[in-house]
């Protein structure tokens, strides 16, 4: 790795190798934590604070259930299924300090998917909140999980308060439609179970499956990726070493919005952050703006993480611009491509850069990032982490000259050991020990990558590639557009043409002031052909743009 170029830019404070060993697996590093941080808070929701030793507590009592009364062996599949609430970490931690395997599931996915990512892992165990139980009895017969939880939005809120957000949550909200899971138990009850037993501490090594995270299901079927412990561990030793130059043990207020069953903030902010005794403000609902501002105003926040989508909202939302950002250290973007638009705005508002990250399911997830120390560039992914290359490749599989394009190809001990019973989809992606991102980018001298977009959403016109992203940043930086997405359509005349969707700001915008506006950033093959205007765009439970279903929209609306 001395070898290449980007060392000599390489941010003075970061190590440029870290110990990827340090710890035996995941739970080794937990344990260190709870002990370490015991009186401190460990998460936070609705109000609700969980210290580390409260954790500890109740993910041991977890641990037993499944491997003391449920009698599971060491590498069962445990499923979870639900929105960041304190149970996630509970539920979490304890699966991996019985051995097993935790699979993340999305709550809002449909029966189907739910009969699929279930059989598809071989689930032993759902875990499941109650709003979403209802779709679990509609395959129930179904699937080949023995042993189903539930457990209610409240429930580890405590005494009164717990059993009023449930009772308001199903009888006067009505978001738990009805349901009928014979044999359930609830999870409030395997925890009581699981206290009279002692903790019997399993061994995990490095090697040994952590996480199954579903992935692709955009493109084709899901997929599970296999993350081991030592994916896992080699990631949160990079992360923390990029971010130990301004991160503080204990001292750290963290916003987590995104879900926690998404690989992003399930390593950045649920896993690296516990290392340095962060205290973790989960967000349920990050859609309901109202809430979420009220929120970020009861804290002093030091880190945030989110999706271009996400940070776009909160500018737009005038009581963000008078929160108190003084505390603030660290804005990492990632998931989909950080727009200029929102990076500048962002820290002209938070005077704090909004430093854009890049990772996939595959590479658990963290393979770049910008420098926190004042030298982000606005508009790359950044740089590779501690112990991580990264490769502009032809389709081949060479390296290209530094300044041109190709594929993303990454290594290094965070990428998966492959998709879970998938040997050929795994070959698919792997180039010896390079993971095929399926991202086109270009590398600069210093190292500094620019994603130009994926590879499957090139748009071809008379011959020449057009880059969504390209289009979309052009696009975001017009006055009146809230959001946009851009796909491309055959044309006869040349291919294919560029088609954009708009979501305004402001309600006089036209499709003619859209693209006058192109023309000034854009060579004209790249400027839309036609511009469409939409109340709201289809996107992942993450919020990143779907461009696939914009397509299949437009198909259904317009015509191929």
């Amino acid at each position: 790795m001395k070898d290449f170029p980007w060392f000599k830019f390489y941010p003075a404070l970061v190590e440029k190798e870290v110990d990827c060993n340090a710890y035996s697996s995941v739970n080794d590093l937990f344990e260190e934590s709870v002990k370490k941080f015991s009186s401190s808070v460990a998460y936070e929701c609705m109000g609700k604070t969980l210290s580390f030793s409260e954790l500890d507590r109740l993910s041991a009592h977890f641990a037993n259930y499944l491997t003391q009364e449920l009698k599971l062996a060491k590498g069962s599949r445990v499923a979870i299924q639900m929105p960041n609430v304190l149970q996630y970490p509970v539920v979490m931690f304890g699966a991996l300090r019985a051995g097993m395997v935790v699979v993340n599931t999305n709550p809002l996915y449909t029966p189907s998917e739910m009969k699929h990512q279930f059989n598809d892992s071989g689930a032993d165990v759902v875990v499941i909140v109650a709003n979403f139980a209802s779709n679990l009895e509609k395959i129930r017969t179904e699937i080949q999980a023995k042993h189903i939880i539930t457990t209610e939005l409240g429930d580890l809120l405590g005494g009164l308060k717990g059993t009023i957000v449930n009772l308001v949550v199903k009888h006067v909200k009505k978001m738990v439609p009805a349901y009928s899971l014979p044999g359930a138990v609830s999870l409030k009850a395997a925890l009581s179970k699981g206290a009279t037993y002692q903790l019997k501490r399993v061994k995990c090594s490095l090697d040994d499956a952590a996480f199954l995270q579903y992935t692709g299901g955009t493109t084709g079927v899901s997929k599970g990726a296999e993350l081991t412990h030592g994916n896992i561990v080699a990631n949160m030793q990079q992360i923390s070493a990029w971010m130990k130059p301004k991160l503080r043990e204990k001292e750290e207020i963290v916003i987590t919005a995104l879900p926690l069953y998404h690989i992003f903030a399930l390593t950045v902010n649920c896993l690296a952050m516990l290392k340095i005794g962060a205290h973790n403000v989960l967000i349920t609902n990050p859609r309901d703006m109202k809430a979420f501002m009220g929120d970020l105003a009861k804290k002093r926040f030091t880190v945030i993480t989110g999706v271009n989508t996400l940070f776009n909202g909160l500018l737009n939302q005038e009581a963000f611009k008078s929160l108190d950002f003084s505390g603030l250290k660290i804005a990492v973007g990632g998931g989909m491509a950080v727009q200029k638009a929102t990076a500048e705005k962002w820290k002209a508002v938070t005077g704090v850069p909004l430093a854009e990250g890049y990772g996939l399911t595959e590479t658990a997830p963290v393979a770049t990032c910008n420098p926190i120390d004042g030298t982000e560039r606005i508009g790359t992914i950044g740089m590779p982490l501690p112990n991580t290359e990264v490769m502009i490749a032809d389709d081949q599989g060479n390296p290209v000259p530094i300044g041109e394009r190709g594929e993303i190809f990454i290594k290094g001990p965070q990428v998966m050991r492959g998709y879970w019973k998938r040997p050929e989809e795994t070959a698919n992606v792997m180039h010896g020990e390079w993971f095929k991102s399926g991202d086109i980018g270009v590398m600069d001298e210093d190292g500094f990558t620019k994603i130009v977009d994926r590879k499957k959403e090139m748009i071809l016109v008379s011959g020449f590639n057009v880059y969504p992203n390209e289009v979309e940043d052009a696009i975001a930086s017009c006055n009146g557009v809230l959001e946009v997405g851009v796909i491309g359509m055959p044309d006869p005349k040349s291919t294919e043409k560029v088609v954009a969707y708009v979501v305004k700001k402001d309600a006089s915008l036209t499709s003619e002031q859209v693209i006058e506006h192109c023309k000034g950033y854009l060579t004209n093959y790249k400027v839309p052909k036609e511009v469409y205007f939409t109340d709201e765009l289809p996107k992942t439970n993450v919020g990143k743009i779907l461009r696939r279903k914009i397509k299949e929209a437009h198909v259904e609306k317009v015509g191929a």
